[in-house]
């Protein structure tokens, strides 16, 4: 069953196309990571994917409209923004009996319990927090509501490696099961690439990729071929070449390993670098066929 489905999503901004006639599906108990340059339309899209902004096309989150049935879809879906704030007066125990009161879903002796592996005391105040602390209390407070559906908008923006190790740690092993779907955008992939099921690249209003891990680790292949076979690998035609350190790495788009092998040390890229092809193709500035 289709957690997320979009049809056609257009969003114009005066004269700025923010989604350009988007199609993308995202099953139920699936990780998707939304990767995209600033501007490319990944916090329009998670807006109109909340009913936080209307939008032309079809759109269906848990199979219901999001800019009509908000309200209802709100028990299902938590969200957690890069522009995230608490109140800095606010105790911890505050906001835990906050939550507790406005949401019926809210377990508070679960978020008692993630907490308790924090060193963030009940009676602590926001402002005496660190930002990966406030960044650690606002994920303790999601999971412990029972939602289908959490979004995720540059949750670890600002954050030291630490905490986002920690973050997408609890992600995973504290609230991720495979009757929950979570979307996260981020800078940040190299970070994401081991936790998620599918990716996705927007750029410029548009979709430019969209597959699942598996299909991204069997279809894509990274070689840093030997000198003497540069010439017989560009022969294969590349979506993307880069120097390293004098090294010639290209990047291929469903050629046979086993034939690839013969050219040199071969490895599966990182979503980086893979982004970084194929937008760089879209822009025209790379080598190559786009995938």
């Amino acid at each position: 069953m289709a957690c997320i489905e979009a049809r056609g999503l257009r969003k114009v901004f005066g004269t700025t196309v923010a989604l350009d006639g988007v199609d993308f599906r995202v099953e139920e108990g699936r990780i998707l990571g939304m990767i995209g340059p600033n501007g490319a339309g990944k916090t329009t899209a998670l807006n109109a994917m909340l009913g936080l902004i209307p939008y032309q096309g079809e759109l269906r989150i848990l199979g219901r409209d999001p800019w009509k049935e908000r309200d209802l879809l709100m028990r299902d879906v938590c969200f957690i923004a890069d522009v995230a704030v608490l109140p800095r007066w606010i105790k911890v125990s505050q906001a835990l009996e906050f939550v507790a009161g406005v949401h019926p879903r809210f377990d508070r002796a679960k978020a008692e319990s993630f907490l308790a592996k924090t060193s963030i005391g009940p009676d602590r105040k926001v402002r005496h927090l660190s930002k990966g602390m406030v960044a650690q209390l606002h994920l303790a407070l999601v999971m412990a509501i029972d939602a289908r559906l959490l979004v995720l908008d540059e949750p670890t923006l600002g954050l030291d490696i630490l905490f986002r190790k920690q973050f997408y740690d609890s992600l995973l092993n504290d609230y991720f099961d495979r009757s929950r779907t979570i979307v996260v955008t981020t800078h940040q992939v190299e970070e994401l690439q081991h936790i998620l099921t599918d990716l996705m690249f927007i750029d410029r209003g548009r979709i430019v990729l969209s597959c699942s891990m598996e299909e991204f680790e069997t279809r894509y292949v990274e070689v840093t071929v030997n000198p003497a076979q540069v010439a017989v690998a560009r022969a294969l035609k590349p979506m993307y070449e880069r120097q390293v350190f004098g090294r010639t790495i290209l990047l291929f788009d469903r050629v046979e390993r086993g034939r690839l092998l013969q050219l040199g040390e071969v490895r599966t890229p990182s979503i980086a670098d893979l982004f970084v092809a194929v937008v760089g193709n879209q822009a025209g500035v790379a080598q190559g066929a786009t995938p």
